[in-house]
């Protein structure tokens, strides 16, 4: 960008008590900040289409009726390293199970003019509603009721949503798919193979902690 602009020697800052530091010096503090997870704000938290303007409360009640959905469960021996992983999920630590296609599948949208896989996380250990997860936007973060519910921005013939949720040392893992038409119906069951396998491996290596 090129901007032309007259300068003239001011004291604001000094007047002001304002400490300036240097380009360098502020690309150092940025650095250190993301490396010990302490971003306040990043341009991963901004809505990158139109599919939140409506909020996100009207989101969080999952639908049950005219949806597919694919629900698995699996016995926890260590509920508390489980529900770690499940924080840790996505960006750098991957989706446990089949990353490669996760990967495919954020490819793919990105072709269509999506958000893909590039956002990754802010933070490596903790979540909270709001926050951009890969193709997902948190929409509940509750540790105290061990429950986390994504909602996909990716570019889709419907809406989808993802959710943890333990109870009684037994993960609930729930894919929900409300579809858009017939191409929304056509759409799940194009990619319904692949659940069989991503969502499975995946709940076995979240309830499977050693």
């Amino acid at each position: 960008m090129k901007v032309e602009v007259i300068c003239k020697p001011n004291h604001l800052a000094d007047e002001l008590g304002i400490k300036l530091i240097n380009y360098s010096a502020s690309i150092q503090l940025a650095f250190q900040k993301i490396e010990s997870d302490n971003v306040v704000s990043s341009w991963k938290d901004a809505q990158t289409s139109k599919i939140l303007s409506g909020g996100l409360t009207r989101l969080l009640e999952v639908p049950s009726y005219g949806c597919f959905k694919d629900i698995r469960t699996a016995s926890l021996h260590d509920s508390e390293a489980s529900l770690t992983k499940i924080w840790s999920i996505g960006g750098n630590s991957g989706w446990y199970y089949g990353n490669w296609l996760w990967k495919i599948r954020g490819f793919m949208d990105q072709l269509v003019g999506g958000v893909g896989m590039r956002r990754g996380r802010k933070n490596k250990r903790d979540l909270a509603a709001g926050d951009a997860l890969d193709f997902w936007r948190v929409l509940i973060a509750d540790r105290k009721t061990k429950r986390l519910l994504l909602y996909a921005e990716m570019k889709l013939p419907g809406e989808a949503w993802l959710e943890f949720k333990i109870e009684d040392d037994i993960l609930v893992q729930t894919a929900t798919f409300r579809p858009l038409g017939i191409a929304g119906r056509l759409y799940w069951y194009a990619v319904w193979p692949f659940h069989g396998f991503i969502f499975k491996g995946m709940i076995n290596r979240i309830a499977h902690t050693n």
